[in-house]
């Protein structure tokens, strides 16, 4: 029962957080600099992995479903099931696990690390609000680039698909046939439901990523165990997210 408890004023105190940090929303064009920093931080730094990771799920998918689908000569349904996969499901899922493991994990250990060593309690002495600069800059930066990252891991999921189609003989298909089928099948719609999710989900993992952060009590040794939570916690997240907002969608 008290696990509960804590659950639930941990999940009221993050809803606190956001609130008053989206109080500071007209902050932003004094703090363009910070959302820019935090921008590249997220997205650039972000895009190898996605890019290689969608790359080799698109591959994967094409492979199983060429390999499944070949004894029922329907190879070229291919397309259609990357496609779709991709644009609803995998996608958005696959980069936000992603953000969780290598932005969520670096926010987390820097607020920790500033929360222990005071520097978050000076701000406060100056009369700076933490969620001003320190939360509300990457919430922002996160809305914009979260969109970004989903479409290219969705493009680049789909090309390799397309290679594993078009290059692997036990898939039986071929390139015209994987986008012709890619296109019948995935709409405007499909791809717009995976940002919805992204957008969802990169916004929960940046502010439990913060609220984790900036509650952080005790020494160096609470860095590491505010990290582990931070990532454990977004993952669960977003998979239990996941459901939800896929039953609001369809």
């Amino acid at each position: 029962m008290t696990q509960v408890i804590r659950a639930l004023e941990s999940i009221g105190d993050t809803v606190i957080l956001a609130v008053r940090t989206f109080r500071y929303i007209g902050t932003i064009p004094r703090q363009f600099h910070r959302l820019v920093e935090q921008a590249f931080l997220i997205g650039y730094t972000t895009l190898p992995i996605v890019v290689i990771l969608s790359f080799f799920i698109g591959s994967v998918l094409a492979l199983q479903t060429g390999y499944s689908l070949k004894g029922f000569g329907a190879q070229d349904f291919i397309g259609a099931v990357v496609g779709l996969s991709m644009a609803r499901e995998l996608g958005p899922v696959m980069v936000s696990i992603l953000l969780a493991g290598r932005v969520g994990s670096a926010v987390t250990a820097e607020l920790a690390s500033m929360q222990v060593y005071q520097e978050v309690d000076a701000l406060r002495t100056m009369n700076i609000p933490p969620e001003r600069i320190l939360v509300l800059p990457r919430l922002v930066a996160i809305l914009f680039m979260m969109p970004v990252l989903t479409i290219v891991g969705n493009v680049v999921g789909w090309l390799g698909g397309a290679v594993v189609a078009a290059y692997v003989p036990i898939v039986g298909s071929n390139w015209d046939a994987y986008f012709q089928s890619l296109r019948n099948t995935v709409q405007f719609r499909d791809v717009i439901d995976g940002l919805v999710k992204a957008e969802i989900f990169g916004f929960f993992v940046i502010l439990v990523a913060c609220f984790i952060g900036l509650n952080t009590r005790g020494g160096p040794r609470e860095i590491g165990h505010s990290v582990t939570r931070s990532v454990v916690v977004s993952l669960i997240l977003i998979l239990v997210l996941d459901y939800f907002v896929t039953r609001a969608l369809l």
